[in-house]
């Protein structure tokens, strides 16, 4: 009979090969124990022990006076019964330490078993440990380098200080962008104002332009018509 084979490597079993199911196997092994042929030479001890039964039974069937016979028969048969009861002893025997075997096997298997569960689950523990050891280690990274970047910066009193000249410079800006604010405001209204006064100077201009010329034509009419009376008179003063 050929034996399956077990490979032990990622949890793989190689399937076994049988000359006969194991069905098979389970009758064949009862017939044999039943029968006790497994013996490979002489007759069959199953066999042996029944013609000795009939045998005895035959003699004490007989009518004639053969008590002798019968009880040298019967001793024959019992010799035979004790030699073919002590294989069966000996097949209980085996019968029950294996039984024993099985159930320590079981025992073992579900010790196993549960040795198994019991190392999945601290498998799961520890990966779940292990996640969050890595993000505690991240942390803790995150953190170192927090701690190294304030560590280049300057004091905490220098950076106040560095502040409190940002802020006076700032309110001095402001300051200065307020004046500079009135003054252009007043520059504004100045130039307006100068505008204005241009405006008014101009037409001043403009209008004194206009009186001189009027002026400077009155008088060049009158100088015309002062030339003509004097003319007028001194030809007269010829005529007489």
């Amino acid at each position: 009979m050929l034996k399956g084979r077990k490979i032990s490597g990622r949890g793989e079993t190689v399937a076994a090969n049988y000359a006969f199911g194991p069905l098979e196997d389970d009758v064949i092994i009862k017939h044999r124990l039943l029968t006790r042929t497994t013996t490979t030479r002489g007759e069959p001890p199953l066999k042996k022990l029944q013609k000795k039964f009939a045998s005895f039974v035959s003699e004490i069937e007989k009518d004639e006076d053969n008590y002798n016979d019968c009880v040298k028969l019967s001793k024959a048969f019992l010799q035979e019964l004790s030699t073919f009861e002590i294989p069966l002893l000996k097949s209980k025997a085996v019968i029950d330490s294996n039984v024993r075997e099985k159930e320590n096997f079981n025992e073992l298997k579900d010790d196993i078993n549960r040795q198994i569960l019991q190392a999945q689950a601290d498998i799961e523990d520890l990966k779940k440990q292990l996640e969050e050891s890595k993000i505690e280690r991240q942390h803790k990274e995150e953190c170192e380098a927090i701690r190294k970047l304030i560590a280049t910066q300057p004091p905490r009193s220098l950076m106040q200080k560095v502040i409190t000249d940002l802020e006076k410079e700032i309110a001095a800006l402001e300051a200065e962008n307020t004046a500079s604010s009135r003054l252009l405001e007043l520059r504004k209204k100045q130039f307006v104002l100068l505008l204005h006064v241009v405006d008014e100077l101009q037409n001043t201009i403009e209008e004194d332009e206009k009186n001189l010329i009027e002026e400077m034509r009155v008088a060049t009419e009158e100088q015309k018509n002062g030339m003509e009376d004097a003319s007028g008179v001194s030809e007269a003063m010829a005529v007489d």
